[in-house]
């Protein structure tokens, strides 16, 4: 009798496999990076053999860690679930199995042209109707262009059928169950299918010139794939896919309209439940699949995407050497009172969500002779917050609904002083679940729910737990001052690329 469901968590710095029980707990993880590559500035890229070597080192590597404890046979994993990092975009030979060119990671920059091109005719907002999505160098489908454009013979193997394509969940699942799929999720954010029919688009495809042949099946997020091929999870059913902030709705339980969750990662992303039906954003977010279980409807969410949260404490690491790892910028930050006037706006990359501006670029604002290190380690953690409370006020303004709590998960939600400041920024409690790696466990149940390791939702519900939760606790005065000079420090990054 199966006693685990397993789930493959692909990100976009690391990879881990995590093996849950019935409860939710954790049986066993394994985890491990892989490298960033920055062949330009503004380019980012992922060797795609790498990961998937690191896909199968965590997965050997979580089972060995289960098997030193409690379990000795694979026949006790019901199912594998995989989540990953979304938009990040390869091309590979369909009879070889080798890329042709790197993954092109949704961070990345470079179709600034392309989208540019596309938005001569009709504007940022000419997919929009169709997509959920504005033009943008976030999505895949300008990525595939790219690929075509200027990979050598791509395009002519393309149209011969020779090249496939798929996000980082169709590379993975095509590894190990040899199908060519993807789900809705994954799928609503090429910028390349239709909401209203969970189809790829004739008419985007042929402004593209992506052929159709390329494109896998798109699928629903829990149902069986296919099992393992071959290695020691071999016939071993995969059956569950969801894009990794999805995936993050789902492991914290918010299957009713209006629950939301925001996931601190490499990037920030908060997206909340709109039910079955679509809300077109009028405030800057996009509207997107949240999941779609078997046979039954598709349920959508507005999301706001921030691009830089945990990848800025990254950078304070390794480009400046200001702390020695991650989680040594909370003693840094808390060695002063507060920010001392400075605002640090994280548009390495342009801005993501409200703004969708490829041309701004990364600013300290408010510098005197009076700032030292902790001022600069706090400011960057109050930029995610900041981030945070803009993205809340579009859901708010789309939505209709008011937020009387934010449940969080993600990697930076055990620093405090970050989780305290953003129930002040935002004036609402903020609640971490006793399980803060939503993002596997939400893969996982919607593979156990597809094998009828869960019946239902409200077996997962029972499942979620309140671990900590930070109330606000700063005058309303102080909160729109600080978050009025954040918003003017923002205009000040616009217009940087010309």
């Amino acid at each position: 009798m199966p006693k685990y469901v397993a789930a493959i968590d692909q990100g976009t710095t690391s990879t881990r496999c995590m093996i849950f029980d019935h409860d939710g707990n954790v049986a066993a993880v394994d985890q491990k990076e892989h490298r960033q590559i920055f062949p330009k500035p503004g380019w980012v890229e992922h060797d795609p053999m790498e990961i998937w070597t690191r896909v199968q080192e965590v997965m050997w590597g979580a089972l060995e860690k289960m098997d030193s404890g409690h379990m000795t046979e694979v026949s006790e994993i019901a199912a594998i679930g995989i989540t990953n990092q979304r938009e990040t975009t390869l091309v590979w030979d369909r009879n070889t199995g080798q890329p042709i060119y790197n993954a092109i990671v949704w961070q990345d920059t470079r179709t600034d042209v392309i989208c540019a091109k596309l938005a001569k005719n009709g504007g940022q907002d000419r997919f929009r109707k169709k997509t959920g999505l504005p033009l943008a160098t976030y999505f895949s489908g300008p990525k595939i262009k790219w690929i075509l454009d200027n990979v050598k013979g791509a395009r002519a193997r393309a149209k011969r059928g020779e090249l496939l394509f798929g996000n980082i969940d169709t590379w993975i699942i095509w590894n190990l169950i040899g199908e060519h799929v993807t789900d809705v999720t994954n799928a609503s954010r090429t910028l390349l299918m239709n909401l209203k029919t969970l189809d790829w688009d004739d008419e985007i495809l042929k402004l593209m010139g992506i052929p159709r042949a390329m494109l896998p099946q798109i699928r629903s997020s829990s149902e069986v794939y296919g099992n393992v091929k071959a290695g020691r999870l071999q016939g071993i059913p995969v059956a569950g896919d969801l894009g990794d902030q999805q995936a993050a709705l789902f492991g914290q339980t918010c299957f009713s309209a209006g629950e939301a969750k925001n996931t601190y990662g490499t990037g920030c992303f908060m997206l909340m439940n709109t039910g079955e039906k679509p809300v077109q954003s009028k405030a800057g977010l996009l509207t997107t699949l949240a999941y779609k279980i078997g046979n039954q409807k598709a349920v959508y969410a507005l999301e706001g995407s921030i691009a830089i949260a945990g990848a800025l404490i990254q950078w304070l690491r390794d480009n400046l050497g200001l702390i020695q790892s991650s989680v040594d910028v909370e003693a840094l930050a808390k060695s002063v009172e507060d920010s001392g006037g400075i605002y640090f706006v994280p548009a390495f990359s342009g801005l993501y969500a409200p703004y969708w501006r490829y041309d701004a670029r990364g600013a300290i604002l408010g510098m005197t002779r009076y700032i030292n290190k902790g001022h600069i380690a706090r400011a960057s953690l109050e930029a995610t917050a900041y981030q945070t409370r803009e993205v809340l006020d579009a859901m708010e303004k789309d939505s209709g609904v008011v937020l009387t709590a934010l449940k969080v998960d993600g990697g930076m939600v055990f620093n405090d002083l970050l989780m305290q400041f953003q129930s002040d920024i935002l004036d609402v409690p903020v609640v971490r679940p006793k399980i803060a790696e939503t993002t596997a466990l939400g893969a996982a149940y919607a593979a156990g729910l597809a094998v009828g390791f869960w019946r239902d939702y409200k077996e997962l519900r029972a499942n979620w737990g309140r671990d900590k939760e930070w109330k606000p606790n700063m005058t309303t005065k102080r909160r729109e001052g600080l978050y009025s000079g954040w918003k003017k420090a923002v205009t000040r990054t616009f217009d940087w690329i010309e």
